[in-house]
């Protein structure tokens, strides 16, 4: 396939899911700005694999964004007036996804198996806090992670075990899924167990730098996911590097 005809598949597939999520309300026109721009970095520079990963996570993050969420509502949990995300939201989740499909693009290395590794790490620690944070909130049983005192459902910093269940689930299924899809052909080896572990990780620091640096205001919500996403990533480099 031609550089062109890849980039041509590339915007058609960011046009349409930006298309689609603004039409069902999932995303705002910013969000849905954001979103067409994201995608076409993480397509260009990495691949319209990597990009199919992005989408599968986006579209798993909209639905559990969606489920119950008449509950949310009634408690106020519920991501803008309807569950649906701005540009904020998208660049949160995006941001680190894209910085490493660049640097493997300028590094030469985005068909290297590291690369595409750290890229599963990213989807992998945002998945699995998406989705416990999604379906956490339906808990009834919230601690704080650094003194494990109750808290209502929504605390920044609050985890559960029903929440923590579904982000060894999302962890689980997305580094699978990822490894079909990023290493086409390839048997699954040991190196699929860094993604997971990772995604479960890096929710475990979002949920920490929740409790502490964002609770004091030293950084907001966009800041917060892409360092957990960040120190997902490198961490996973690290450990794949010394196996």
């Amino acid at each position: 396939m031609s550089v062109i005809e890849n980039l041509a598949i590339v915007l058609a597939l960011c046009a349409l899911l930006s298309l689609i999520s603004y039409k069902f309300k999932l995303l705002t026109l910013s969000g849905s700005a954001a979103s067409f721009i994201m995608g076409v970095v993480i397509g260009a520079f990495g691949s319209i694999n990597w990009l199919i990963m992005l989408i599968a996570f986006a579209l798993a993050g909209f639905v559990v964004t969606r489920y119950k969420i008449d509950v949310k509502m009634r408690s106020g949990l519920q991501e803008g007036q309807k569950g649906e995300r701005t540009y904020k939201n998208v660049f949160a989740n995006a941001f680190v996804p894209a910085l490493i499909a660049v640097i493997s693009y300028a590094a030469g290395a985005q068909n290297q198996p590291i690369a595409v590794l750290a890229y599963l790490c990213s989807i992998s620690v945002a998945a699995a806090d998406t989705i416990a944070s999604e379906l956490g909130v339906l808990s009834p049983h919230v601690r704080l992670i650094t003194n494990l005192k109750k808290v209502p459902a929504g605390t920044d910093g609050g985890i559960s075990l029903y929440g923590t269940f579904w982000a060894v689930m999302a962890a689980i299924f997305v580094s699978l899924a990822g490894w079909v899809v990023l290493f086409p052909g390839m048997a699954i080896d040991g190196r699929v167990f860094v993604p997971i572990v990772m995604g479960v990780f890096g929710c475990m620091v979002d949920s920490l730098i929740g409790a502490t640096f964002e609770t004091w205001k030293l950084v907001d919500k966009l800041g917060n996911n892409v360092s957990s996403m960040a120190i997902g990533s490198v961490v996973g480099v690290a450990i794949l590097l010394s196996i």
